[in-house]
C-alpha cells in the first residue's frame, strides 16, 4: 500500500509526519472511517506537529461527540498550524455529515482568546470564522469581531473579521430568517 511497511491505524497515523508519506496516510485513513478514531484521537498527543495537524484535520471529517472535547483542546496547542487544523475543523460544517457542531458553550470562549490574542495571525483569521458563527446570537462574538475589525494588526484578520459584521459578505446572507 503506497510504500508502507505497516498499515495498522496507528501506524498511518505517524506517517502523517512524514512529509513524504502524509498524504497517502491521511486518504487512507480517511477511507477507513469511523474505525480509525481511536488512533486519531492518540495522535493528537503525538510529540510532532505536523502529526498532530494531520489529525486535527481527519476530524474534520470524521469527528464524533466523544472527540470533540480533544478537539476543542487543540485550540491551545503550541504550534499554530495544529491550532488553525483545529479552529477550522471546530468552525467548518461542510465537511462534518452528521455530526454537530459544538455550540457556544463549547467553542466560544476559546475561539474569542485565539481572535483577541494569538501571536498568529493565520489563527486568528481562523478563530475570526469560529466566533463569525455566533455573530448572530451572540453579542460577545459580535464586539469581538467589530474589535478585531478595527484593530488587529493583519490586514487579513481585519478583513475576515468584517465578513462576519453587519454589511459583511457573510453575515448578511447567513441572517436568521425573521419567519419561525
Amino acid at each position: 500500500m503506497l510504500g508502507f511497511v505497516r498499515t495498522d491505524n496507528a501506524s498511518l497515523v505517524s506517517c502523517l509526519g512524514d512529509p513524504q508519506r502524509t498524504v497517502a496516510a491521511y486518504h487512507a485513513l480517511l477511507r477507513r472511517g469511523e474505525s480509525v478514531l481511536g488512533a486519531v484521537r492518540a495522535g493528537l498527543r503525538d510529540r510532532n506537529p505536523a502529526v498532530r495537524e494531520g489529525c486535527c484535520r481527519l476530524l474534520d471529517h470524521l469527528v464524533d461527540t466523544e472527540s470533540m472535547g480533544e478537539l476543542i483542546a487543540m485550540a491551545d496547542d503550541p504550534d499554530a498550524r495544529v491550532r488553525i487544523a483545529a479552529l477550522h475543523a471546530l468552525a467548518c460544517d461542510r465537511c462534518k455529515g452528521d455530526t454537530c457542531a459544538p455550540g457556544a458553550d463549547r467553542v466560544l470562549e476559546p475561539a474569542l482568546h485565539h481572535l483577541a490574542s494569538d501571536p498568529d495571525p493565520h489563527v486568528r483569521a481562523m478563530a475570526a470564522e469560529l466566533v463569525g458563527k455566533f455573530a448572530h446570537f451572540d453579542a460577545r462574538a459580535l464586539a469581538a469581531l467589530r474589535a478585531s475589525q478595527a484593530g488587529d494588526p493583519s490586514p487579513a484578520v481585519r478583513k475576515k473579521a468584517g465578513w462576519f459584521t453587519p454589511g459583511g459578505t457573510i453575515y448578511e446572507p447567513t441572517l436568521p430568517s425573521a419567519a419561525g
